[in-house]
């Protein structure tokens, strides 16, 4: 049995489906995930994602560590709250994480990191952090819910306290606030819709949840969240990136800016080698063009060129056909095919996102 966060009893009660993923209970959903799915890109979805680990950085040298530790520069945080996606490197270069990093001052930053690295991530942080003066502080006694979806604004303002509903009014994509009392909220989310995650103390959780369902935030569970990511174009680690990959043949160079030069960071050596080699594979969506699902693990072959994997697939409900991410020869364009069930299907490659606030984007 896994860990339990705060909502358990209300997923139960609300008819969730429970699972265990990243040593934690959770709901994969509550009766019909494709209703959940079209709950968040029509009116306004929740999640509960309290796995996650927040982890508070706090020090004069937390800038600096942070400008080393992390592959994106947190030198472009000049504005309390703004936000920034980064991924986590070894000094290989390969991804050991990706997450969210919060300038909340001068010396408080904020990381969100995923549920299933939590402890990897904590001992790599503080193993280096000491040589900066830098505080680790595992925040165990905070939840976090995400709500999503074109209402999530108008529902989320009823039920947050009028301080913080204040403050998040005029938020930007990818800033926070923090209220009292260990509110936060951020203009974040892993959907391709607008919405927010809020991370709130672990005992006023429940009393929130209510809230929103009484404002008709419909319940949501992994399922949904992990088609509605798909669809955003959005990588999952342990899929689409992990230990044996690099942002460079993962979808994610824009995360990495080698510009200043003086700034070195964790994995930056084995990055420029590697360009100098030559970047041999990269990410790619498909899109499948006869009727079947890819999955993680499929192979890909590219006529001419060589073969992939599919890293992350399944059905998308908005374009009603399969899609996928794929890593594949750098040298693909146009079509290929995956194999299903020992067969050979075509696919189309494109750019993701597949859809984008609730719109195909392909075309």
């Amino acid at each position: 049995m896994g860990q339990k966060t705060p909502l358990y009893e209300q997923h139960l009660a609300a008819g969730a489906k429970m699972v265990e993923f990243a040593g934690w209970q959770m709901p994969l959903h509550y009766g019909s995930q494709l209703t959940e799915h079209r709950q968040v890109r029509t009116n306004a979805g929740m999640f509960d994602v309290s796995h996650m680990a927040v982890i508070d950085l706090h020090g004069s040298g937390t800038r600096e560590f942070l400008r080393w530790l992390l592959a994106n520069d947190v030198a472009r945080l000049t504005v309390p709250g703004k936000a920034l996606y980064s991924c986590l490197l070894n000094e290989n270069g390969f991804v050991l994480d990706d997450l969210i990093a919060y300038f909340i001052s001068e010396d408080w930053f904020r990381l969100v990191v995923n549920a299933s690295t939590r402890e990897k991530d904590l001992v790599w942080i503080r193993s280096h952090a000491a040589k900066y003066a830098v505080e680790v502080q595992s925040r165990t006694d905070l939840a976090m819910l995400a709500v999503q979806g074109p209402e999530a604004r108008a529902r989320v303002f009823a039920c947050l306290p009028s301080e913080l509903s204040s403050s998040a009014s005029n938020l930007d994509f990818f800033q926070g606030a923090a209220g009292t009392q260990g509110w936060f909220i951020a203009r974040t989310g892993y959907t391709g819709e607008d919405g927010f995650e809020i991370m709130l103390p672990a005992g006023e959780t429940a009393a929130f949840w209510q809230r929103l369902l009484s404002e008709k935030v419909f319940p949501c569970g992994l399922g949904a969240r992990d088609t509605l990511r798909l669809e955003a174009g959005m990588n999952l680690y342990g899929n689409d990136m992990d230990e044996e990959s690099t942002p460079l043949e993962s979808g994610l160079a824009w995360t990495v800016p080698f510009s200043p030069p003086d700034r070195d960071f964790v994995g930056r050596a084995a990055l420029l080698a590697q360009i100098k080699r030559g970047v041999l594979q990269k990410r790619v969506g498909l899109v499948l063009q006869a009727r079947g699902v890819m999955r993680h693990g499929q192979t890909v072959r590219v006529p001419n060129i060589g073969e992939g994997i599919i890293t992350s697939g399944g059905f998308s409900p908005v374009l009603e056909c399969s899609i996928a991410f794929a890593r594949v020869p750098v040298g693909t364009s146009g079509e290929c095919e995956v194999e299903i069930h020992s067969r050979w299907l075509s696919a189309r490659v494109v750019k993701p996102p597949f859809v984008r606030f609730g719109s195909p984007k392909i075309t």
